[in-house]
């Protein structure tokens, strides 16, 4: 059972990466739509896709024009986003309201990456927010029917 999760979570990392790359102008920079961030609602059907969403993160960001800003702040509002998640995902049942919560989360979260882009471009900080949190909102809400349909044919929720 554990060898099945560590190569589910490769293959969730990889997806992450490979989906990143293919999308790469849009993936960087002040106004970002990270089609791979859609995998985020993947926490939503098992909390145990954590490690694979982050990995795909870490190694998305190695090839960041931001550099280590971007292996900072990038991973670190991955992983704070993921961890409130599993608190309110106590309060919440039902897999698409708590989708609409992730979505919300992660776009609230992306003060981080705003503060990142102002340390790293001197970018101003509520604009960037403000764009950053468009492009995550908008990806994340488009990635709700995907992954629900996605879960239908693969019960994403039993593995």
């Amino acid at each position: 059972m554990k060898m099945k999760w560590i190569t589910t979570n490769a293959i969730v990392a990889a997806l992450y990466i490979i989906l990143g790359f293919l999308v790469q102008p849009l993936v960087f920079g002040a106004v970002q739509f990270r089609i791979p961030e859609l995998f985020n609602h993947l926490i939503v059907f098992n909390k145990k896709f954590f490690w694979g969403i982050i990995l795909g993160v870490f190694i998305t960001n190695l090839f960041s024009p931001l550099g280590w800003y971007d292996l900072v702040f990038g991973v670190s509002q991955s992983v704070i986003s993921m961890l409130i998640m599993f608190i309110v995902m106590h309060y919440l049942k039902g897999q698409v309201a708590r989708m609409i919560a992730n979505t919300l989360v992660f776009s609230l979260t992306m003060f981080i990456i705003a503060f990142e882009l102002y340390l790293a471009f001197d970018l101003p900080f509520f604009a960037s927010w403000l764009f950053a949190s468009f492009g995550e909102l908008t990806v994340m809400g488009i990635g709700i029917p995907i992954m629900y349909v996605l879960n239908k044919r693969m019960k994403l929720d039993s593995l």
